[in-house]
């Protein structure tokens, strides 16, 4: 049976499953988990009054995703990350239903793609919600902050140094004309074969003829 406040929502896990997932729990940041506290306690205070009224959580893994598991907590972050007239999840709750959880997590997820970040940056649902892979969970949230670095619109709170930013896409745009000639420069790289001929050469199979 669950129990309110652990990490475990399945039951003990033996042999190679518990080697693999003690590997993973050795990747936890502690001292990162601290920064990204701080970074969401500032980021959502730029809701005002009707954002939502976070709680610092005691320090510790189990505390850290206790914390986040609801998925509401990740909701208000992104979108406090964009304008208030296009914030992407429109409806947040406090739950203790997990489909309700789960749910936000998806939400959370899918407004961090339409944010830029690509799929290698996501953490899966489970990852969070049954604590599976938390520092994957930490490695997202520094991709987000990164974006959000890069984006410069205004809508970042904290130190810039706090995460590496992101790359942002620059993609160009050529005319028809321009295609044109990059196809003509390309092909002179290649070598040309004009003002070339057969002269000289001696048809294949007949014997070369000696003047």
């Amino acid at each position: 049976m669950w129990v309110k406040g652990t990490m475990a929502n399945q039951g003990p896990k033996y042999g190679f499953s518990r080697q693999v997932q003690q590997k993973i729990d050795q990747k936890y940041d502690s001292e990162l988990e601290g920064q990204l506290v701080d970074w969401i306690m500032l980021q959502c205070s730029t809701e005002g009054p009707t954002g939502p009224q976070l709680q610092r959580p005691p320090p510790g893994k189990a505390a850290f995703h206790q914390w986040l598991k609801d998925g509401s907590v990740l909701c208000h972050l992104i979108n406090s990350l964009n304008p208030p007239e296009r914030r992407p999840i429109k409806r947040i709750q406090v739950s203790e239903r997990a489909f309700t959880q789960m749910e936000q997590i998806s939400q959370f997820l899918k407004a961090m793609t339409d944010y830029g970040l690509t799929a290698t940056d996501l953490f899966q649902t489970v990852d969070l919600w049954e604590a599976k892979n938390l520092p994957a969970v930490q490695q997202s949230l520094m991709a987000l902050g990164g974006k959000a670095i890069s984006k410069d619109d205004g809508y970042f709170q904290g130190d810039p140094s706090w995460f590496p930013r992101k790359a942002v896409q620059n993609p160009r745009e050529f005319t028809e004309e321009q295609m044109r000639q990059g196809q003509t420069i390309i092909g002179l790289q290649m070598g040309s074969n004009r003002g070339a001929s057969q002269a000289g050469m001696t048809p294949s199979g007949l014997s070369r003829q000696i003047m």
